[in-house]
């Protein structure tokens, strides 16, 4: 798993992000401003950072952009923030963010923007000029479509408008059954394999689980344990 700075001076933010990063077994370090900040990076060189924009002593723009301009912007940072503007979100994106995030976040929109992180190198700094203005045919952005939009013009090749990184990824339900057995043990080996696939698909993440299959996590593990399921092999993703 992962190193990763959460940088908010909001003390609930940072306790929340940290709670649920934990969760997913990435180690996380805090810091409550850009001081902090630059001290933690010098020292631990995390893999991924979400960093505020709006703090009291130096906004994130513009630690991104000091940490650019020194050649220390060697991992992927995601902006937060409740109150950018478009200009800000895509000021970020051209200085090297890899993605924003609008407050108040939700979980899924954490977890997939950390993995998606975590899986890319860091972008280049866009030289080209912007691609995708505040309104396209008539359709205003919020901040993170905007940002998000912009990362996909300058950064995934497209043939005539469709995205060339389409192509389906991680495991395929590829199962059969014995239909001829009893219906509990048909039952169960369904269910085993249901939540087998999605343990793989996840990365072996319960809490994505529980939030994919709409079960509490609690429910969720005694669930597994009553069918058998290696939860130790499901961490190291071996399913599928």
């Amino acid at each position: 798993m992962a190193t990763i700075l959460v940088v908010d001076d909001e003390h609930g933010i940072r306790d929340l992000l940290s709670e649920i990063l934990n969760d997913e077994g990435h180690t996380v370090e805090l810091a409550e401003n850009a001081a902090q900040a630059r001290n933690v990076r010098q020292q631990l060189r995390p893999d991924l950072v979400l960093l505020d924009i709006w703090m009291p002593d130096t906004d994130g723009v513009t630690l991104l952009k000091e940490w650019s301009s020194s050649g220390m912007l060697t991992m992927p940072v995601i902006m937060m923030s409740g109150h950018a503007t478009i200009d800000t979100a895509v000021e970020a994106t051209r200085i090297g963010a890899s993605a924003f995030l609008e407050k108040p976040i939700t979980l899924q929109k954490l977890l997939k923007a950390v993995d998606q992180g975590l899986n890319k190198a860091v972008p280049p700094k866009a030289t080209m000029p912007l691609l995708v203005p505040a309104r396209v045919g008539g359709a205003e952005y919020t901040v993170e479509e905007a940002m998000t939009t912009h990362q996909a013009v300058i950064g995934v090749p497209h043939v005539n408008g469709v995205s060339l990184s389409t192509m389906p990824v991680g495991p395929q339900p590829q199962q059969t059954f014995n239909l001829d057995s009893p219906l509990r043990e048909a039952r169960d080996e369904f269910e085993k394999a249901y939540f087998e696939y999605h343990l793989a698909k996840e990365s072996g993440s319960m809490t994505r689980v529980a939030e994919k299959t709409g079960l509490e996590r609690t429910h969720l593990y005694r669930k597994l344990k009553q069918l058998g399921v290696d939860l130790a092999r499901a961490k190291r993703g071996q399913f599928g």
